[in-house]
């Protein structure tokens, strides 16, 4: 009782794939593991949220490697920010990947991610900043299941743990809304972690999310859904009062 196991690598090969896709031979194995390091590292350190003139709202990055060729697919939920003007930045951000990596050729390829809040690294990457900034842990976590769950998502479960407000004793907070099934392995499950760096210590936030099977409609309908549901709604409260000032038939026929 009381083993813990990450949702990511618990589903892998059944609704979820590696984040590095390539086979190498026992005495290339790991140089390509520090390679793969050396390229998740710089991301995360430059526009992973470290600095917010750069933040580009990074989730992951992924790394194929196909006859030679390094493939970089890096997912964020802004991608001008690493695209730059005229692609000036994404230019550069190639060249620095060169010189660290000592590679002869690497691509860079970057993938939008649609709705943010449905993505659990941005959403505990969110909550550790405005941590950071001393808002309120319980406010910060219900305000974010609340965005996941208008985002379409089943349910969600997020958790803070440390010092939180400032207390001597370290301890753990967690809210969760809607239907979670951790233990079902066909459920799709995606789990984050960040740390927010406080002048009392760090704080780990954890979140899962359960995001249903019918994903890419919710992304697609969700903004013509709610565009109807406001339509909707305004004409029938005026259409309620007009009939309410209406005649009827029997005062035509009194007249």
């Amino acid at each position: 009782m009381g083993q813990k196991v990450n949702p990511n690598g618990m589903r892998i090969g059944i609704n979820k794939d590696w984040s590095s896709r390539w086979y190498a031979k026992k005495q290339d194995f790991s140089k390509y593991l520090v390679v793969d390091m050396q390229i998740r590292n710089y991301f995360e350190k430059h526009y992973g949220g470290a600095d917010e003139k750069n933040d580009a709202g990074l989730s992951r990055v992924d790394i194929e490697r196909i006859k030679g060729t390094v493939t970089v697919l890096v997912h964020v939920a802004r991608p001008g920010v690493i695209i730059g003007q005229e692609g000036n930045t994404i230019k550069k951000i190639r060249e620095d990947l060169l010189k660290i990596t000592q590679l002869k050729d690497i691509k860079v390829s970057i993938v939008e991610i649609d709705n943010p809040d449905l993505d659990a690294t941005l959403v505990a990457k969110s909550i550790a900043r405005q941590l950071e900034n001393r808002a309120s842990f319980r406010i910060v976590q219900k305000k974010a299941i609340k965005n996941v769950l208008q985002a379409g998502a089943k349910g969600c479960k997020t958790m803070v743990k440390g010092r939180l407000g400032g207390a001597e004793i370290a301890r753990a907070e967690e809210y969760r809304d809607g239907t979670l099934s951790l233990q079902t392995l066909s459920q799709n499950i995606d789990y984050g972690f960040a740390e927010a760096h406080t002048t009392y210590g760090r704080l780990g936030v954890k979140v899962w999310i359960s995001i249903p099977e019918n994903l890419k409609n919710i992304k697609t309908n969700s903004g013509d859904r709610n565009r109807r549901q406001d339509r909707s709604r305004r004409p029938f409260r005026g259409q309620r009062r007009d009939l309410a000032k209406a005649p009827t038939p029997e005062d035509k026929k009194g007249e």
